[in-house]
């Protein structure tokens, strides 16, 4: 483990034991981190996306310190429920923008607007969150395999701490998941 996530860790045990100030010191530590995961995610939205990556990253901050109870374990397991966090406020963005296509606060739009939002990955990104909860219900790991090598960028590595599992099986699961989903998401 490098020095900068030995510190990460030891000031997420500080902040989870009480230290208040260990929040302070934290943010400039993961914040490039979260910023770099934030742009792995807005890379797979399409362009003119109403949610910008700076917003990604400051809410799923907000989201991630607002839990009372939460006791990471270390750096991977931060990271590990930063990319949950960002997948959530993707699928609930689309999941509004959705809403407001069907009508929802209904209001007029030029034809190149219309022509915008039906280019919307809106629908894509609910469907694989469905087939990942679907996923997870059958297999949990697995499910958080794909949410953070997919949506959260991080290597077989890095995925393989985060989980507390070995790389081979890392590999095998994301190989065995990948596969399901696309059977699962191309029956609909």
């Amino acid at each position: 483990m490098s020095a900068s996530s030995q510190n990460i860790t030891r000031l997420l045990l500080d902040w989870r034991n009480g230290d208040q100030t260990a929040l302070d010191r934290l943010m400039p530590l993961v914040y490039e981190e979260l910023r770099r995961m934030a742009n792995h995610y807005m890379r797979n939205e399409r362009r003119g996306h109403t949610l910008q990556t700076s917003a990604l990253v400051n809410e799923a901050y907000l989201r991630l310190v607002d839990h009372e109870n939460i006791e990471w374990r270390n750096r991977a397991h931060f990271f590990g429920d930063a990319a949950q966090a960002m997948r959530r406020i993707l699928v609930d963005h689309a999941r509004g923008r959705n809403y407001q296509k069907r009508g929802g606060g209904a209001q007029q739009v030029s034809l190149d607007e219309a022509m915008t939002l039906a280019g919307d990955r809106a629908a894509e990104l609910i469907a694989l969150d469905e087939a990942l909860r679907e996923l997870a219900k059958m297999d949990e790991r697995k499910s958080r395999v794909v949410e953070l090598r997919y949506f959260g960028g991080l290597s077989l590595e890095e995925t393989a701490e985060a989980l507390g599992v070995s790389v081979p099986t890392v590999t095998r699961d994301w190989n065995t998941a990948k596969a399901w989903l696309l059977r699962e998401i191309s029956k609909q």
